[in-house]
């Protein structure tokens, strides 16, 4: 799949940074989980940080299995188009309506804390959601509280993990995603045969759960060691980076090469700058970055996923496959592929540049949903039953390249192309985006479906042609870099050799403090 990349040249020329760090933690062979510390952090990541996407994936599937269920459409009348619609985009307006807030709980109260305020939030959602207390607005209060936690885990993952593994952790960030969606339907097939409303109450109850984990597993995982820094804490920052990062290894060059660079980065960032929404419009360097964060969100969600995510029931029934067993039965074997794909996908995207994995991911889309509309159309016009075949198989063939890139790159790059000081506004910008697009998606998708059938799956033809368009011209390259070598990625090369000189500075001190200590340790020896 991603051996395929499609090679594509750098569309700018990027400020050049001093890549000491990478090349420090190149130079360290030992694998994660050789490393106690290191393997116990990841460990609670997975249940703290990482599971935050079990509960949108979750969400997704758990929508689209309830909708074969008799009883929940006989309780909601048979939902269809706009009424349809609003049922299943209820949850992303709730996050619409939550976003101005998120940066200001992730900026002044840490990464932790809004994970603790998303995952509280979606525990009651998804009681009253079970409950059927007023089922809309129950979605939206489970929508108004995931992007607090998706901002601040994804923000949390980029920044303590080490920097050799941090793109591979984050990329599988979104890999969670199908767990969550696995699980919701293996419940809706194993509720399906009740009889009784409960057949959909037990799975729409059941969406708390990764939120329980989260509070459990979050209060032993650290809070951001840049989240620190900013504050002044340099000493537990260092801390934990030398707890994690060198296994307490106090006189580590990797370390002190991080706490120079971060502190160097974020210093660099805060003079005379205010971290309020204009800072994030002010320069010419965060416009292009806001720009992109619109793309990301976008593109995330406009790329042919969602009727795929969200309306699969109605896909199926338009080419025959109408028994609701065997559409769940493709439900969960589409969800089990696309964890598969995707993990395979967020395990191997250090190894090829970010532009030629994004175009070799648009390339396949744009094949496949043109094989989707020709198998759909030829039932539609000639009811032939090898169609609605044909049909699965370009869903499972659309599966993997999705999520070579827009899967697995889609938090790596967004905290990559962002700074400390605006990395929490620019993944609240692209959440903003991005559920803007799910919202009018999953409003809009159910009434094209209804209305013209297989003719609407041309638009999404048609926009994956503007969107390779535009990653082709604007999407900067951003492999092989720690974050703060890419903070200054648009800003120029004078704020990068700031930057440079500045590491160099604190690096020199570390050099000097580490001979002083084998000094005075001779000395005591000699003594002695």
């Amino acid at each position: 799949m991603a051996s395929k990349a499609i090679p594509v040249p750098a569309v700018a020329s990027p400020a050049v940074s001093n890549p000491l760090i990478t090349e420090l933690a190149q130079k360290d062979t030992r694998r994660w989980y050789q490393k106690p510390n290191l393997r116990a952090l990841y460990l609670l990541m997975l249940p703290g940080c990482l599971g935050v996407e079990y509960t949108s994936g979750f969400d997704s599937s758990m929508m689209n299995g309830i909708q074969t269920i008799s009883y929940w459409e006989d309780y909601f009348k048979t939902p269809s188009g706009a009424r349809l619609g609003i049922l299943t985009a209820s949850y992303s307006l709730g996050s619409l309506v939550a976003l101005p807030l998120v940066p200001t709980i992730n900026e002044r109260w840490g990464r932790k804390m809004a994970i603790y305020v998303g995952s509280v939030l979606m525990i009651i959602g998804a009681v009253l959601q079970g409950a059927n207390t007023m089922f809309v607005i129950s979605r939206i209060i489970l929508g108004y509280g995931i992007p607090f936690a998706i901002v601040g885990a994804s923000s949390l993952i980029g920044e303590l993990a080490h920097p050799r593994e941090r793109p591979i952790m984050t990329s599988l960030f979104n890999v969670s995603w199908f767990v969550g969606a696995i699980v919701a339907a293996g419940i809706n097939l194993g509720t399906y045969d009740i009889n009784s409303n409960w057949s959909w109450r037990i799975p729409s109850y059941l969406q708390f759960v990764p939120s329980i984990t989260q509070v459990l597993a979050l209060w032993a995982i650290p809070e951001s060691p840049r989240f620190l820094v900013s504050k002044d804490k340099y000493e537990e920052a260092r801390a934990i980076l030398v707890k994690y990062h060198a296994e307490g290894d106090e006189n580590s060059e990797l370390v002190a090469a991080e706490m120079a660079q971060i502190q160097a980065t974020i210093e660099i960032e805060l003079e005379g700058k205010k971290m309020g929404w204009r800072q994030y419009f002010t320069t010419a360097a965060n416009r292009k970055r806001a720009v992109l964060a619109l793309c990301i969100g976008v593109f995330a969600q406009w790329s042919g996923n969602n009727p795929l995510s969200f309306y699969l029931k109605k896909i199926l029934d338009q080419v025959g496959i109408k028994n609701r067993r065997e559409q769940n039965i493709v439900n969960l074997g589409m969800t089990c592929w696309q964890l598969v794909s995707g993990t395979v996908a967020a395990l191997i995207v250090r190894r090829f540049r970010r532009r030629s994995t994004f175009m070799s991911s648009i390339t396949g889309m744009f094949f496949v949903y043109i094989a989707l509309t020709v198998s759909s159309s030829q039932y539609a016009l000639h009811g032939k039953k090898g169609s609605g075949i044909a049909t699965v198989t370009a869903i499972f063939c659309y599966t993997p390249f999705y999520n070579l890139a827009f899967n697995a790159l889609t938090y790596t790059y967004i905290v990559e192309i962002f700074p400390f000081t605006i990395r929490a506004k620019g993944l609240t910008m692209q959440q903003f985006w991005g559920r803007a697009a799910t919202f009018i998606n999953t409003f809009v998708n159910p009434i094209g479906l209804d209305n013209i059938g297989w003719r609407y799956y041309i638009w999404y033809c048609v926009w994956l042609v503007c969107e390779g368009i535009i990653i082709w011209w604007i999407y900067p390259e951003t492999s092989n870099r720690t974050l703060e070598e890419l903070a200054f990625l648009f800003e120029g090369q004078d704020a990068q050799d700031e930057a440079n000189a500045r590491v160099g500075k604190g690096l020199a001190q570390h050099h000097e403090h580490v001979v002083l200590s084998g000094a005075e340790e001779r000395n005591i020896s000699s003594k002695v």
